[in-house]
């Protein structure tokens, strides 16, 4: 697995930079099949990568970009969007001509091998590092190993709900996600479970602190406010208040029977002090149950893989 991790995870290490370094190297990188990185310096009129190798000019072939490009599956976006970015290959050919070298590279190789020998075995509950490429509001987009992308749902980010996924992750963060489910080569994702339950975030806080939060929904009967991804509490209807911006409240109450937190809104103002870094109380191996409900609780929210 430590082979196909989303892309940059390997551009920085020992062992990628010395394949790198020389012909003979490369040669052997090739030889024994391995995956390496390097940054993507442009692509050329017809959609080739040029790639960074210090020791040689080296380029990916369009058609050896991406699986699917030369199906019409993927487009030729998710190459164009690599471009200064770091981007996985195998070597295919070292070519000299006229005492200049150029190096064939396949990023397509690189990710059938991922599939064949990473991605094919996941099963529901499998715990798997991420990357967040890009982001819509539907959702986010992942890179789950050698650029393959799979979706995180707005709705499976966080218990705590959130108008737009950016307002949670940003591009380029390194996240962890588990496998919801399969269907052929396609793998469904999940995040929230990861967070922790209603208990293991309410074991953050007491009565009687006051605490920094982000107001997520304003409804008639009360305002939500976010205290953790996890985790919100619920405050009396207040004036001039809008969803996003930053507050500071007084824990009244934290109710497990209910799973309710009771807030007192102490002020509002604009500007985040929201931090991105998630806390997770799993990053790696398999569950098969997670139940975010407290024992006394009657509504129970759970996620069966």
């Amino acid at each position: 697995m430590k082979n196909y991790l989303p892309e940059g995870k390997l551009i920085g290490s020992n062992t990628n930079r010395n394949y790198l370094k020389s012909i003979i190297s490369l040669n052997e990188a090739k030889e024994l099949g391995i995956i390496l990185e390097a940054k993507a310096l442009m692509c050329d009129c017809e959609h080739n990568i040029v790639v960074d190798i210090p020791c040689a000019k080296a380029i990916i072939p369009r058609s050896e970009g991406a699986i699917g490009i030369d199906s019409g599956e993927t487009k030729d976006i998710a190459l164009l969007s690599r471009v200064n970015k770091p981007v996985c290959f195998k070597v295919i050919d070292i070519v000299i001509n006229n005492n200049e070298t150029l190096v064939i590279l396949s990023r397509k190789a690189a990710q059938e091998e991922c599939i064949k020998n990473y991605l094919s075995t996941l099963t529901s509950g499998d715990i798997i590092p991420a990357k967040i490429t890009h982001i819509e509001q539907f959702g986010c987009f992942v890179d789950i190993g050698c650029g393959i992308v799979s979706l995180i749902p707005i709705d499976a980010i966080s218990v705590s709900r959130i108008s737009h996924p950016s307002d949670r992750f940003y591009n380029g963060q390194d996240i962890y996600a588990v496998v919801k489910g399969k269907d052929g080569d396609r793998i469904f994702l999940t995040h929230k479970e990861l967070l922790g339950t209603w208990s293991e975030n309410t074991e953050l806080f007491e009565v009687g602190q006051t605490v920094g939060g982000i107001i997520r929904s304003i409804e008639d009967y009360g305002i939500f406010i976010e205290l953790t991804p996890n985790l919100a509490g619920l405050a009396e209807p207040k004036d001039n208040v809008h969803i996003g911006q930053s507050a500071s409240v007084f824990i009244k109450s934290i109710i497990p029977e209910k799973m309710k937190v009771k807030l007192i809104i102490v002020d509002v103002f604009s500007g985040s002090g929201f931090d991105k870094s998630l806390k997770y109380y799993f990053t790696e191996g398999h569950i098969d149950k997670w139940n975010y409900s407290t024992k006394e609780c009657s509504k129970q929210i759970y996620t069966e893989f």
